[in-house]
């Protein structure tokens, strides 16, 4: 049994907050918190952060797992919509800005 927890809409690039994904893959949870607390990428690293504690949460109050033994079992981030501005460039052009936005999912099962 495994528990599920995903963030939708999350104002980053896909490339982005993978790079962030790989550093806690396959980490007990105590750890990839660890390694999430003293990342460079803060604004990732601070929603990776929410999501292994909201799946922390759920795992205490199913009272079926053991919170030591959690692993980050999956973790994988999708694209999300992508939002497309225009920019105003010279002699009346205009220049396309995407503001990409991705999905992320954190699966935690026990060692």
């Amino acid at each position: 049994m495994a528990i599920t927890v995903h963030n939708r809409n999350f104002k980053k690039s896909a490339r982005k907050v993978r790079l962030v994904c790989d550093l806690i893959r396959n980490k007990k949870v105590e750890e990839a918190l660890r390694i999430l607390r003293f990342n460079e990428k803060k604004e990732t690293a601070i929603m990776l952060t929410k999501l292994l504690n909201s799946g922390l949460s759920i795992a205490s109050s199913a009272d079926k797992y053991d919170l030591d033994n959690l692993v980050v079992g999956q973790i994988f981030v999708d694209q999300g919509q992508i939002m497309k501005r225009i920019q105003p460039r010279a002699q009346g052009r205009a220049y396309r800005i995407n503001k990409r936005t991705c999905h992320t999912t954190v699966v935690l099962k026990e060692a």
